[in-house]
């Protein structure tokens, strides 16, 4: 029985800083579907989702003396391909709308209700989410799935943060209420 070691991240740093291939194959391939996984939650187009992930990557490797200082692969590698998510929406000219200075009326406190979700089958969840529209998307995204707390939300798209816990609360709103017409008595 032969044991492999595993490679480090920074150890595939170093192979791509020499120039070898392997190191740069081996960060792609141990990260590439997670930053894709992230990518496409907020870019719901997968055609679009794959480009963002090639120029990620590619912005990526084409400067490699900054990763030198990288202390998270991954978490480095996930907030530029968000940011490049974000930047697409824009190009794309979806707009998120400041509600700062709006009347907004205080949420309804967390009912019983909403553990309905969890009742549902995750396709009938993954269709709602996609459904939304897309700033009230991608703000969902990143907090629930990217766990980016609000405030670093709302200074990443220059929205208040009252904005941002809004329409992540419209947002879940929304799911629940696409989610209770659905029967899964079976």
């Amino acid at each position: 029985m032969q044991l492999t070691k595993k490679i480090t991240d920074q150890e595939l740093i170093e192979m791509c800083l020499k120039g070898n291939d392997l190191g740069y194959s081996g960060l792609y391939n141990r990260y590439a579907r997670a930053i894709f996984n992230s990518i496409s939650r907020i870019v719901s187009h997968t055609a679009e989702a794959e480009d963002i992930l090639q120029d990620t990557f590619s912005l990526i490797f084409s400067d490699m003396k900054k990763l030198q200082e990288v202390v998270s692969f991954e978490a480095w590698v996930k907030r530029i391909a968000i940011n490049q998510s974000i930047s697409y929406l824009r190009r794309k000219k979806i707009v998120f709308t400041d509600l700062a200075n709006t009347e907004i009326a205080d949420e309804a406190p967390h009912s019983a209700g909403e553990d309905e979700i969890f009742n549902c089958r995750v396709e009938d969840v993954r269709k709602s989410i996609e459904a939304l529209p897309a700033g009230y998307r991608t703000i969902l995204n990143l907090y629930l799935f990217e766990k980016m707390p609000q405030e670093e939300i709302a200074v990443m798209l220059g929205l208040s943060h009252s904005t941002v816990r809004s329409q992540y609360h419209r947002a879940k709103n929304k799911i629940l209420l696409s989610l209770k017409d659905k029967s899964y008595d079976e």
